[in-house]
């Protein structure tokens, strides 16, 4: 028995319906992106966060740029997993670690642990993991409003 469900979105999308919602998130992922981290890196931190919020739109979005970005296919097979397959540099862990730390900050009472942030810090520079946090925030803020208004997946702006 095979089913394959289609979200209708609730509404158009809350940054296409906000004059200057999109452009100023824009700006803010614009930002991100002049931190020095691979892009790669950064659509991974995207693509991890997005499959911990559920988000089908940005799941999507995220695995295409993560290829166009030169993501092998073996990361994006197993970023979910990343901590069980080798085909992740220790920056890469590192910055995964610490997005899924900053996504899933209700699952702890030290949501980013030091551990997690130190990790993070022994690969990355300050410039480096403002980008990656960056990263995560506007991540999140997406996530968030295409999971509330469940945008599908495949959907333009």
């Amino acid at each position: 028995m095979s089913s394959t469900h289609v979200p209708t979105a609730r509404m158009s999308n809350p940054t296409s319906v906000l004059p200057g919602a999109l452009p100023a998130i824009m700006g803010l992922l614009k930002a991100a992106k002049q931190g020095g981290v691979p892009e790669s890196t950064l659509e991974l931190v995207h693509l991890r966060a997005s499959q911990i919020n559920n988000c089908g739109f940005c799941v999507d979005f995220g695995a295409k740029g993560a290829r166009k970005a030169g993501v092998s296919d073996e990361q994006l097979w197993s970023v979910a997993a990343w901590r069980e397959t080798p085909y992740f540099s220790d920056e890469e862990r590192a910055a995964l670690a610490l997005a899924e730390a900053a996504t899933r900050l209700a699952d702890s009472s030290d949501a980013v642990p030091d551990e997690v942030w130190d990790a993070a810090a022994d690969f990355y520079d300050e410039k480096q993991l403002a980008s990656i946090v960056l990263m995560v925030g506007v991540t999140n803020l997406f996530n968030r409003i295409n999971v509330t208004t469940r945008q599908p997946a495949g959907a333009g702006w």
